[in-house]
C-alpha cells in the first residue's frame, strides 16, 4: 500500500489534548511506541560534504531568497568544490527546490533540486562548464535535511507575514479569584447522558465531572479530588460527603475510573471556590495574595504566583492578562476587561528572553518569537492520498435529515447537523473531510476527489464555525489528491496588521453548540472556541497546547465527552496537557476538525487516513530518497561535536577545513566574516582573500594572506601542501557570539586570473563588497548565528524536554490528577 503514496510533510502536533495513560493494552502499546527514540534525519550542522566518483564537494548553509507558498524554495549557497586529482575551486550556486517539511522534528527537506546558475568568481572562463557540470552532478538532488529555524531566520529577514484576519476580540467573561477554584463551563443548557442501571445521569457539554441525581434534582461535582454539591448550576456549592448511591455503579473502562477512586469522597480537602459559566469563558487564579516581581529595564511587572500570564505596568497603571494569544488590559484584576493588544506598551517587547515569563514574546508583536510564530504558522502540512482509497472512507453522519444554515456575507451554507463540515455552493456539496475536499450532487453523497475547490469557499469569514476549512487546498492527479492544510485549519489563526502581526487561537466568534434530541440519547456537537481551553503557544510544535486546573481535567467544554455514531454511544476522554504538550493515550475530540479517534493515531489530520498517507519528512527520507547517512545523498563528516567539516581525504593537496562562515553573495562573489566584523571575498585577481572593497590588494590590513609552511598545523591537522590563511579569521576554539568555532584555513591553489561569468558568457562579475552587498551579508550572518541557536535550542528540548514532560513547565502544570 505504501508503494502507492509519495510522502509529503508532516503533522500539526501537539495542537490540542493530551490525557492520562489508559491501561488497555493497544493504547498502552501506542505510548510506548510514542515515547520510542526517533530514528530521524536531522539537521547535523553545516558546512556538508558529498562525494561522488572522486569528486568531493563542501557546500555552505543555503541563504534563502524566498519560499513561495511556503512549498518552492528559491536559496544561494557557496560552495567549495574538489574534482578527483584536480585542484580545489569556490564557487556560488542558485537554487530552486520542492520543499517537505517535517514539524515534528522541525526539518525541512529539499527536493526535486534544480542548479540555476554557477559561478565561479576566480576560475579560468574555459574551464566554467567542466566545472559547472561537474558540480550538477555532485550536488544531491533531494533529501538533505535543513532545520526549519534557519531557514525561517532568513526569511524574517526578507519576508513579511500574511494581514491577519478578522478576528473579534471583544473579551470573553473573566473571572478573578485569590483562593482555590476553578471554572465550570457548561456550553449551553446542560445535555444529560443516563449511566446504565442508574438514577444518574452525567452532564457532556462540560469541562469537569459533572453528574447529576434524578431522584433528588441535585448536581454533583467532582473538583480537584473533593465533591461538592448544588441545586443549580449558578448556585453556590458546598463540599459534601454524601454521594448518590448511583454513583458507586459507574462503568469500567468509559474514562469513570479516577472518578470511581474518589468514591466514597475523602474527608480531607478545602473545596474550591465554583465559577460558572454556559459560554466559553476565563479564570485568573491567583494563589493569595498577588506577588509582583520587577523586569529589570520596564516599568513592568508580572505576578509569580499564578499560572496566567498577568503584568502591572507602572507607565499607564494598567493590568495585562494574556489569553489565548490576546492581550486584555484593566485597571483592576477584578476587570472589567478590555482588548490591549492593539495598544500593547513597548517594554512588553524588552521582556529578557531568559525571564520566567519570556513566553509571552511569541505574542508580543514585533519581537522575533512572534514573527517566527506567524511564519512558521504558514508552513504547510501536505499529504498525498490515494483518491480511491479516499473515496472510499468519505461518509457524512447528519443527526436527523440534513440542515443547512446560511453563512454569512455569501450565497453559500453549511450543514449545521453534522460534526462534518460540509458547504453547499449552488447546486453543489463540498466535503472536507479529514483534511480532504470531496464534491457531491448530495448532500448524503457518494463522495468523490475535488478535482478543485470553488473560490467562493475560501471567501468564507472568520464569523462563520466552518472558517476553518478555508485553510485546506489541494490538487489531484488521475489517482492521487495533494492535500495541504496550515495552521488555520487547526484552529491557530493570524491576527493583527503585516507589522506586528501575532497569532492566536480561535478566531474570537462564539458559535454557539447543537443539541439533537431525536435519538436514545441527546447528541450534543460542540463548535470551535477560543476562550476557556486554557491554550499556550508551543513555540517548538508550532502549535497550541490545551489544559490547565482551573479550566478542568478535560481542557474544555466538548472536549470531555462526544457523540460517536458507530457506537451509538459517548465517548469520554481525559486530557492533561502541559505547556509542550505530551502524548494521548485515549480517546479525544478536536472540535476544529471534527475529528474523534483513538489518539495513539495522533493530533495530525492525516491521521485518520491510516496508512493512506504519512506524515512526515522521515519516512519520505526512508523510502529510498536517501541511501545511507552516510550515502551519496546526505553524507557528511563533522568535527568539533556539530560544527564544522573536514573531508577525511589523506595526503594534503585539496582539503578545507572550516567553518560555516562562507556565503554566497547576491553580486556572484564568494565571502567570508572575520573576527572583526569585516568582510572578505574571494579574489578573482588572484585567487585568494581580500577584504571586500579593496580589489587586487593582499596587504590590506585585516586582510593580509600569509602562505603557511608545509606541513604546518591549521585547526589541529596535519597537512602538507601551500595554503593560505587570513590571520583574522577565528583561531580553533574562538569565540564568535558565544559559540566555539574552528578555525577558518583554506588551501590556496593558485586559480587562474580571470573573469568570471554569471552563467551568461556575455556578463562579468560586478565589483565585489559593495554597501548594498555587504549588508545583505551582514543580515545573513545575523540569521545564520540565530538559525544555529535555535536548531541546538530544539535539539536540546528534543532530548531533555519529552524526559521533563509537560506538567514541569510553567504555563501547563499542576493539573488535576488524570494521570
Amino acid at each position: 500500500m505504501e508503494n502507492d503514496f509519495v510522502i509529503i510533510v508532516l503533522c500539526f502536533s501537539s495542537i490540542f489534548f493530551s490525557c492520562k495513560k489508559d491501561k488497555n493494552k493497544d493504547q498502552a502499546t501506542s505510548e510506548k511506541a510514542q515515547s520510542a527514540p526517533s530514528d530521524s534525519i536531522t539537521d547535523d550542522g553545516w558546512p556538508r560534504e558529498v562525494s561522488n566518483n572522486g569528486t568531493k564537494l563542501v557546500y555552505y548553509q543555503p541563504q534563502v531568497d524566498d519560499w513561495k507558498d511556503y512549498k518552492e524554495i528559491t536559496a544561494r549557497l557557496a560552495f567549495s568544490l574538489t574534482p578527483k586529482d584536480g585542484k580545489q575551486v569556490l564557487g556560488v550556486a542558485s537554487l530552486k527546490a520542492e520543499t517537505l517539511v517535517d514539524k515534528d522534528n522541525r526539518n525541512v527537506f529539499f527536493k526535486n533540486v534544480q542548479v540555476t546558475d554557477v559561478r565561479f568568481p576566480a576560475l579560468d572562463e574555459k574551464k566554467v562548464p567542466e566545472m559547472e557540470k561537474l558540480f550538477k552532478e555532485t550536488l544531491p538532488k533531494g533529501g538533505d535535511p535543513i532545520s526549519v529555524d534557519r531557514i525561517l531566520a532568513d526569511l524574517n529577514q526578507t519576508k513579511s507575514p500574511s494581514k491577519g484576519i478578522a478576528g473579534k476580540n471583544d473579551p470573553p467573561a473573566i473571572f478573578y479569584s485569590t483562593n482555590p477554584a476553578v471554572l465550570l463551563i457548561v456550553q449551553g443548557e446542560p445535555v444529560l447522558v443516563p449511566v446504565e442501571k442508574t438514577d444518574i445521569q452525567y452532564v457532556v457539554n462540560t469541562n469537569w465531572d459533572l453528574f447529576f441525581d434524578k431522584t433528588t434534582k441535585d448536581y454533583y461535582l467532582l473538583a480537584d479530588n473533593v465533591w461538592v454539591t448544588s441545586k443549580t448550576l449558578d448556585g453556590k456549592w458546598i463540599k459534601t460527603t454524601q454521594l448518590p448511591s448511583g454513583l458507586s455503579n459507574l462503568p469500567s473502562g468509559q474514562n469513570f475510573d479516577d472518578v470511581k477512586k474518589a468514591i466514597p469522597p475523602p474527608s480531607g480537602g478545602t473545596a474550591p471556590q465554583i465559577f460558572y459559566s454556559n459560554k466559553p469563558a476565563e479564570l485568573i487564579a491567583i494563589n493569595g495574595t498577588p506577588k509582583f516581581i520587577k523586569i529589570d529595564g520596564t516599568k513592568l511587572l508580572y505576578i509569580d504566583n499564578t499560572e496566567n500570564d498577568i503584568f502591572a505596568n507602572e507607565g499607564d497603571g494598567q493590568y495585562y492578562v494574556l489569553l489565548s494569544g490576546r492581550w486584555f488590559k484593566s485597571a483592576a484584576l477584578t476587570g472589567p476587561w478590555t482588548y490591549g493588544g492593539n495598544n500593547l506598551p513597548a517594554d512588553f517587547a524588552k521582556i529578557p528572553k531568559d525571564s520566567p515569563r519570556a513566553n509571552v514574546l511569541a505574542s508580543v508583536p514585533g519581537t522575533q518569537e512572534a514573527k517566527d510564530a506567524v511564519m512558521l504558522a504558514q508552513v504547510p502540512t501536505t499529504a498525498i492520498i490515494n483518491k480511491a482509497d479516499a473515496e472510499a472512507k468519505a461518509k457524512v453522519t447528519y443527526d436527523g435529515t440534513p440542515q443547512f444554515k446560511p453563512i454569512e456575507g455569501t450565497k453559500m451554507q453549511y450543514a449545521s447537523n453534522t460534526q462534518d463540515k460540509v458547504i453547499k455552493v449552488g447546486d453543489l456539496y463540498y466535503l472536507c473531510f479529514q483534511a480532504v475536499w470531496f464534491m457531491s450532487t448530495s448532500p448524503n453523497g457518494p463522495w468523490k476527489t475535488a478535482d478543485s475547490v470553488p473560490k467562493e469557499i475560501y471567501t468564507i469569514p472568520p464569523s462563520s464555525p466552518v472558517y476553518n476549512v478555508t485553510y485546506v487546498t489541494q490538487t489531484t492527479t488521475d489517482t492521487t489528491v495533494s492535500s495541504s492544510t496550515t495552521a488555520g485549519y487547526f484552529g491557530a489563526f493570524i491576527i493583527g496588521a503585516t507589522v506586528g502581526a501575532i497569532l492566536t487561537y480561535g478566531t474570537g466568534f462564539y458559535y454557539p453548540p447543537y443539541v439533537y434530541y431525536g435519538g436514545m440519547y441527546p447528541i450534543y456537537r460542540p463548535w470551535p472556541y477560543t476562550y476557556g481551553g486554557g491554550a499556550v503557544y508551543n513555540p517548538w510544535t508550532g502549535g497550541w497546547a490545551a489544559g490547565r486546573s482551573v479550566y478542568g481535567p478535560y481542557g474544555a467544554a466538548g472536549t470531555s465527552a462526544w457523540y460517536n455514531p458507530a457506537t451509538g454511544r459517548y465517548g469520554r476522554s481525559a486530557s492533561v496537557q502541559g505547556w509542550y504538550g505530551g502524548h494521548t493515550a485515549a480517546s479525544s475530540y478536536n472540535p476544529w476538525t471534527g475529528n474523534y479517534a483513538r489518539t495513539n493515531q495522533g493530533h495530525n489530520a492525516y491521521a485518520q487516513w491510516g496508512h493512506s498517507a504519512a506524515t512526515n519528512g522521515r519516512q519520505w527520507v526512508q523510502s529510498g530518497h536517501v541511501t545511507t547517512r552516510r550515502g551519496t545523498a546526505i553524507g557528511y563528516e563533522t568535527s568539533g561535536g556539530q560544527k564544522g567539516v573536514i573531508t577525511h581525504h589523506r595526503g594534503g593537496g585539496t582539503t578545507i577545513h572550516t567553518n560555516n562562515n562562507v556565503y554566497a553573495g547576491h553580486d556572484g562573489h564568494v565571502y567570508k566574516k572575520d573576527a572583526n566584523g569585516n568582510w572578505s571575498h574571494y579574489n578573482n585577481g588572484n585567487g585568494g582573500w581580500t577584504q571586500a572593497g579593496k580589489l587586487g590588494s593582499s596587504k590590506n590590513p585585516g586582510s593580509a594572506i600569509e602562505r603557511n609552511k608545509p606541513n604546518q598545523t591549521i585547526g589541529g591537522a596535519t597537512r602538507a601542501g601551500d595554503r593560505i590563511q587570513n590571520n583574522n579569521l577565528p583561531k580553533p576554539s574562538q569565540n564568535i557570539g558565544g559559540e566555539n568555532r574552528l578555525g577558518d584555513g583554506i588551501q590556496h591553489d593558485n586559480f587562474p586570473k580571470a573573469n568570471q561569468t554569471l552563467g551568461q558568457r556575455d556578463k562579468p562579475l560586478g565589483e565585489a563588497g559593495r554597501p548594498e552587498i555587504t549588508n545583505d551579508l551582514d543580515r545573513s550572518a545575523f540569521s545564520r548565528d540565530r538559525g544555529e541557536s535555535q536548531t541546538r535550542n530544539f535539539q536540546n528540548f528534543q532530548r531533555e524536554g519529552n524526559r521533563l514532560g509537560g506538567g514541569n513547565f510553567r504555563g501547563g502544570g499542576g493539573f488535576r490528577g488524570r494521570r
